[in-house]
């Protein structure tokens, strides 16, 4: 049974930084196209990072883009995203998702992936 985990999230300031880390179990995804979502109160699910060829090739919102990093450890089966001078309109519940079939030009799509974690909170507040 594929499983997505993720962990890391918490309250911040605005300006601060956080990691997120999503552990992948029951199937290898070094292959795979995998992915960080983010869905705030009251609006749809918005793509922030992905990443794919295990790694070598990443592809970020214009809203994140020079402030967060997506990165994995194959070897572990584990992605990471670097969250860094957050803003309170960073706030949502932040997803990782993860497809060995997705094709590049459906990477930002959410509706595309197959396998979901539960999401964790990230709170930028003073």
């Amino acid at each position: 049974q594929v499983q997505l985990v993720e962990s890391g999230g918490g309250l911040v300031q605005p300006g601060g930084s956080l990691t997120l880390s999503c552990a992948a179990s029951g199937r290898t995804f070094r292959d795979a196209g995998m992915g960080w979502f983010r869905q705030a109160p009251g609006k749809e699910r918005e793509f922030v990072a992905v990443s794919r060829r295990s790694g070598a090739v990443t592809r970020y919102s214009d809203s994140v883009k020079g402030r967060f990093t997506v990165s994995r450890d194959n070897a572990k089966n584990t992605m990471y995203l670097q969250l860094n001078s957050l803003k309170p309109e960073d706030t949502a519940v932040y997803y990782c998702a993860a497809d060995p079939r997705i094709i590049a030009s459906e990477l930002t799509n959410p509706g595309a992936y197959d396998y979901w974690g539960q999401g964790t909170q990230v709170t930028v507040s003073s």
